[in-house]
């Protein structure tokens, strides 16, 4: 009968201490996870997860008649359901890596899929996120194919102007950066989530103001830019552009580089969000995700020679626009050559 446990080779105590190094590894690089409505991951549930927002009440216009009572109002609520899925991978090693290597390698191991782990969970967030159906294009053009302008500020404005219209609240507490489920309070903001090549073209907009220039620079978040009107921005090289999606020119990058050509131009994508737009399952608390370690030292009928060994993760994730009116997606170009 085998002595393993469901960790692999490693006793719950020492998972949970690989499971926090995991996490520690990669919380810094996740981008998406700060600003969605947390819903933990709890055992022995349905692969079903859902949020529930409850909607807003009619105006009470009429006055009241003297000694009569109204009728109220009934609660109402919207649902929005989503459906878990697995995520995992694994890194083999052989019996002689782990004999002769002179790096701690299992150690590196799991440090890179914690880095896998995160890139994994935003990469499906940014996904969800990016479908959203409330869509802008930059400098007011009709289709993604006829994108061939960076952002502007008349953007930003419209953005907001639609955020306030619809009742969107700003974000005034955000998932901490740690391995364990908790909150930090921030000043209240909408936020822009973009890539780290729409920069130059951000900090070329007037009246953007650079994290450099803050009063506290000390309480930007990780990625954070700086600020244009009333949205906090924040870059990382996760949010993709759709490549060669664009208008045909050679001002604007293409394919990533700077084309001499006439080419259809990236088109990338700004995230706004406001509070509650989008909901997740935190990549934090225990059992987030499961870290697997098998040590090459146990013969098996598949590996009778014990040459093989694995470090492996896994994880149950999923993601869901709960708001589209709080959640906007503008479309835009990268400046090929900025000065």
């Amino acid at each position: 009968m085998s002595n393993r446990t469901s960790y692999g080779d490693i006793s719950p105590r020492t998972a949970g201490k690989a499971m926090k190094r995991l996490l520690r590894r990669g919380q810094h690089l996740m981008v998406v996870e700060r600003f969605g409505q947390k819903d933990p991951l709890r055992k022995n549930q349905t692969k079903t997860v859902k949020w529930r927002r409850y909607n807003s009440l009619a105006r009470a216009s009429a006055p009241l008649a003297e000694g009569i009572t109204p009728k109220g109002k009934r609660l109402t609520y919207t649902d929005v359901n989503a459906t878990l899925e697995q995520y995992g991978d694994l890194i083999e090693l052989t019996d002689v890596i782990a004999d002769t290597h002179e790096d701690p390698v299992f150690k590196e191991s799991m440090d890179l899929c914690g880095e896998q782990a995160a890139e994994t969970v935003e990469e499906l967030r940014i996904s969800v996120t990016k479908a959203g159906t409330n869509v802008f294009y930059a400098d007011g053009v009709a289709t993604r194919a006829t994108v061939n302008s960076p952002p502007t500020r008349g953007d930003f404005r419209k953005i907001y102007r639609m955020f306030k219209k619809n009742k969107a609240r700003e974000i005034s507490k955000i998932i901490r950066a740690t391995d364990k489920i908790s909150t930090q309070p921030v000043e209240p903001a909408y936020f822009c989530m973009g890539h780290t090549d729409l920069k130059a073209d951000l900090r070329d907009i007037p009246g953007f103001l650079p994290v450099a220039q803050y009063a506290d620079s000390s309480k930007a978040l990780p990625g954070e830019a700086g600020t244009l009107e009333e949205f906090r921005i924040i870059l990382t090289a996760m949010f993709e552009p759709w490549e060669a999606a664009g208008y045909a020119g050679t001002t604007y990058l293409s394919g990533g580089i700077a084309v001499a050509a006439a080419t259809a131009c990236d088109v990338y994508p700004l995230i706004f969000v406001a509070r509650d737009a989008y909901g997740i399952v935190p990549l934090q608390g225990f059992e987030a995700v499961v870290p697997y370690v098998i040590n090459p030292d146990k013969p098996t009928k598949s590996d009778p020679l014990a040459q093989l060994g694995y470090v492996a993760w896994k994880t149950y994730q999923t993601a869901a626009i709960l708001n589209n009116n709080w959640l906007a997606r503008l479309e835009c170009g990268a400046t090929a050559n900025p000065e």
